[in-house]
């Protein structure tokens, strides 16, 4: 491939906007390297650690095209529309109803564009799984760890996206212990349906690890794990009856009204419906 950067022109210019497009990025496509594709490239360059200096030469050629087949390889791990069919008439559900749910914890979208299920990582979660696990949490509490670690719930440190793993690192990085890293992946929700690690052992997991690594191999698995989670908590008569409120607070907790759960779910079901 020849070496592209800022002000570049050519068909090789079209090609690398596309990819780009293809990776999430917004940008002009077309035969010019403007300064929209100089910026993504930049930003690419630095979540791959490559050096940041915008021109496309042969390595950073080599992780576009390697980012690219690895969303081609995990293309075939969304659910169907059958899927969602033959869930709904399993558990005798409204088809609308699970698309709701879907919409509203993730998008419709199970899985990041680098093949990892997406994440939503919860620091007042993690604090009170150390405590379970024995561990004092204000002995982890200093100015690097505070987007991680905190008492009470707060939405200020959502990062979204990738960055949620960061999180997820940062936390699990904090100590050598074995019990620090299963609180941290047992604070965060996982998937096309968010949910929280915590519950890896009522739902037939024998370990956070277990029930993470199931995430990671199809969305099909994250629908699995929502109806064992709503037959578990006794919310399929809830989704059923399309009670909302009653839905939202046992699925996301009292908080709920907070967030509009419930009103956001009934959007959704009427779009869906």
């Amino acid at each position: 491939m020849k070496t592209l950067k800022y002000r570049s022109t050519g068909e090789e210019v079209h090609l690398l906007a596309e990819i780009l497009v293809s990776l999430g990025y917004e940008v002009y496509v077309s035969t010019y390297f403007g300064k929209d594709i100089d910026e993504a490239v930049k930003d690419f360059q630095k979540i791959n650690n490559l050096v940041i200096d915008g021109v496309v030469g042969p390595k950073t050629w080599s992780k576009l095209i390697e980012a690219q087949n690895q969303i081609t390889s995990f293309n075939d791990k969304f659910m169907s529309e059958q899927d969602l069919i033959d869930f709904s008439t399993k558990y005798h559900l409204e088809l609308a109803a699970v698309k709701a749910v879907n919409e509203i914890e993730s998008n419709g979208k199970g899985f990041l564009l680098d093949g990892r299920p997406r994440i939503l990582f919860e620091g007042h979660i993690f604090w009170k799984e150390l405590v379970k696990r024995g561990l004092n949490p204000n002995d982890f509490v200093n100015d690097r760890t505070k987007n991680v670690l905190y008492p009470s719930w707060s939405k200020k440190y959502y990062d979204g996206g990738k960055q949620e793993y960061d999180r997820l690192e940062k936390a699990a990085g904090m100590s050598d212990l074995d019990e620090v890293h299963d609180a941290a992946y047992a604070s965060a929700s996982y998937g096309a349906f968010q949910i929280m690690g915590f519950h890896f052992e009522s739902l037939g997991f024998p370990s956070v690890d277990s029930f993470v690594a199931y995430f990671y191999t199809h969305e099909k698995a994250h629908l699995e794990v929502f109806g064992k989670f709503c037959e578990a908590n006794n919310l399929t008569r809830h989704l059923r009856a399309k009670d909302w409120a009653s839905f939202a607070r046992g699925y996301n907790g009292s908080g709920y009204k907070q967030n509009k759960y419930d009103t956001k779910l009934l959007s959704a079901y009427n779009k869906y419906k």
